[in-house]
């Protein structure tokens, strides 16, 4: 079975190198909201009108505006009104990062599973990442909720691979595979769909606890998202000594703080995490 790892790793590794590897597309949704918010001459009507053609990513956005995050004094019912109290800004990373989750689908019932296990891991750090930019950073909320939506999208092509080729191996086994190869795919993908160059890294450096940078950056709140969320589990990254890792103080945190017992702040990181499902 061990060969069967090696082989995977060695073709995708290949492949990559030759640039041969078919990296997944952005959705067709993500790419017209996008096109809408790079053009200077688009208004709110352009955004609204392009995501009033899918109707459930038109129900996610309210739903997210009457959020406890953005809930103002009255319920927001329809989609002009929802785009105008989030914003054209935040409303389109918020579309183009929900529109990425049919991307987190398969066939297989073991691909499909992690598919959409990795999703769910994806949305929870997503909402953590929003509410330690807001409090924390002068970084934008929304570019940092979009960086924990995408921070894992390397692992598409890694799982596509396996199911195409009707491979048979252990969770364990791809797990190794995934967890040497992600990073790098998930950078690769991003410049590939031409991401904020602040994004393109965090999937390469949201692992790197030993990184030096000389401000907080959006790979820092993703790094600490990911540990804020397997606090208390016997997941491996609990073994690293907190204090050692920088990003807490560029982010100005106590490394031995649990966030958890910080009433208001875990109450916006658990709605954050909710509003995103």
């Amino acid at each position: 079975m061990s060969n069967i790892v090696e082989t995977i790793k060695a073709d995708l590794t290949t492949a990559i190198e030759n640039d041969k590897l078919v990296l997944p597309t952005l959705p067709e949704a993500a790419l017209r909201v996008r096109e809408i918010a790079e053009n200077e001459d688009s208004a709110i009507l352009d955004l609204i009108k392009v995501i009033s053609t899918d109707t459930a990513l038109s129900a996610r956005i309210i739903r997210v505006c009457n959020s406890p995050l953005f809930r103002g004094a009255r319920a927001i019912e329809n989609l002009n009104n929802a785009v105008s109290r989030l914003g054209m800004a935040y409303t389109s990373n918020l579309a183009m990062g929900l529109a990425m989750e049919q991307m987190f689908q398969a066939t297989s019932d073991m691909i499909d599973k992690r598919l959409r296990s990795t999703w769910h891991t994806s949305t929870e750090v997503a909402g953590i990442c929003h509410v330690l930019a807001q409090h924390y950073t002068r970084l934008k909320p929304d570019q940092a909720t979009l960086a924990g939506l995408v921070h894992l999208i390397g692992v598409l092509p890694i799982l596509r691979y396996v199911e195409d080729n009707d491979i048979q191996i252990s969770s364990i086994m791809l797990d190794n595979v995934v967890d040497e190869l992600h990073p790098r795919l998930g950078t690769a993908i991003l410049k590939k769909w031409d991401f904020p160059v602040e994004l393109q890294n965090v999937p390469l450096e949201f692992g790197n606890f030993e990184r030096k940078v000389a401000a907080a950056d959006y790979a820092d709140l993703v790094m600490i998202a990911n540990l804020q969320l397997i606090a208390g589990t016997e997941h491996p990254w609990n073994e690293i000594d907190r204090k050692s890792i920088s990003a807490f103080d560029r982010l100005g945190l106590d490394p031995e703080m649990d966030l958890n017992e910080e009433e208001d702040l875990n109450a916006q990181m658990e709605a954050a995490m909710a509003l995103l499902k």
